[in-house]
């Protein structure tokens, strides 16, 4: 999927889907019009509204052609995929339709991934929550095909793109600006004294989730600038969600040393959750409280802050922290709620508890 991103082209990606849909008897346009009008916009939609990923109007404009060249390249593999089937082995139409669309399934589990940096279990989730807008067109399908027998007018077809030809060569727009901007980047590292190059490629990884290539990125970056404060934040962010606390301080150790501030005082969190993870409960209880004094409403900062007050056997001191970070959950704006959305479930937990 990140090899499609960087060197796919929407075109290809739709000219593939429709060679593809020769090999099914309702129409060779039909399961690309079906992707592009129904269920890319519907991905977007339940990314949103069920995984938190975004905001639709934001997503649909920025990740709508990666998402959909991604997806009609998961079509277009999972159909050559069910080929074998219906000419070696003695299945019907329909089974190898059901391989078909299980791989086909699987694929968009790593296309919402990498497109929209979802999780692993936000993928899963949307991915098998794409196919509700797909039930909604087989209940509609009768309509729908009348209208797709409109659409396939030569007429038709001539005066929407005579009208509407700006549009349409626009849907493109999201993948080309992503394929440029990383051309432009990868032009930039060649210069080695250039650490922010490196940099920038490591957080486009890093938003895909290849933390093995983000992580490479990010070393480089230091080895050709030991202050590149950011790239030290990173890494050690990385080691901390993998398990690593006392990495993740090392590399924590400069940046508070450079920056106290840095990232909006975000270090703090950081370093602070770490040392919560291995034990140093005053250190991270310093740590936590400065930062939660600065950054009053952030959920996960008071999240943590709560959890250190709790084994140092502060229960009520913690179970304020756990109701404030509850609360600036709930009346974060739209575009954070994928990111509070964790903080405030374990919140209600601790509480709970």
């Amino acid at each position: 999927m990140s090899g499609i991103l960087d060197g796919g082209s929407l075109l290809f990606a739709s000219l593939a889907a429709l060679a593809v849909g020769l090999l099914y008897p309702f129409g060779f346009y039909t399961p690309l019009l079906l992707l592009a009008a129904a269920y890319v916009p519907g991905i977007l939609l339940i990314g949103g509204a069920v995984g938190r990923l975004g905001g639709f109007t934001a997503d649909f404009q920025r990740d709508y052609a990666p998402l959909l060249t991604c997806v009609a390249m998961s079509w277009t593999a999972a159909s050559v995929l069910a080929l074998p089937l219906r000419w070696f082995a003695p299945v019907g139409f329909m089974p190898a339709l059901g391989v078909c669309l299980a791989y086909f399934t699987f694929l968009v589990f790593f296309a919402v991934r990498t497109v929209l940096g979802a999780s692993n279990g936000a993928a899963a989730g949307v991915a098998i929550l794409s196919w509700l807008p797909m039930v909604a067109v087989a209940f509609l399908w009768a309509p729908i095909r009348m209208g797709l027998s409109w659409l396939a007018s030569p007429f038709f077809l001539f005066y929407a793109w005579y009208w509407l030809g700006g549009e349409f060569s626009g849907l493109g727009a999201g993948l080309r600006e992503r394929q440029n901007f990383r051309r432009m980047l990868e032009a930039a590292a060649l210069n080695p004294h250039d650490g922010d190059a490196q940099y920038q490629l490591g957080l486009i990884h890093q938003q895909r989730r290849q933390y093995t290539e983000a992580v490479e990125r990010f070393r480089r970056a230091v080895e050709i600038d030991p202050t590149e404060t950011d790239a030290h934040f990173q890494l050690g962010r990385i080691a901390r969600e993998q398990g690593r606390p006392e990495e993740a301080l090392a590399h924590f150790h400069p940046v508070l040393e450079q920056d106290d501030k840095h990232s909006l005082s975000e270090i703090h969190r950081e370093s602070g959750a770490a040392l919560l993870e291995l034990g140093r409960l005053p250190e991270a209880r310093r740590e936590l409280e400065l930062y939660t004094d600065r950054r009053p409403h952030d959920p996960e900062g008071l999240y943590y802050f709560g959890q250190t007050l709790e084994r140092l056997g502060n229960r009520e001191q913690a179970r304020q922290m756990h109701e404030r970070a509850l609360e600036a959950a709930r009346t974060a704006p739209r575009y954070r709620r994928r990111f509070t959305a964790k903080w405030s479930r374990l919140a209600q937990k601790a509480l709970r508890h």
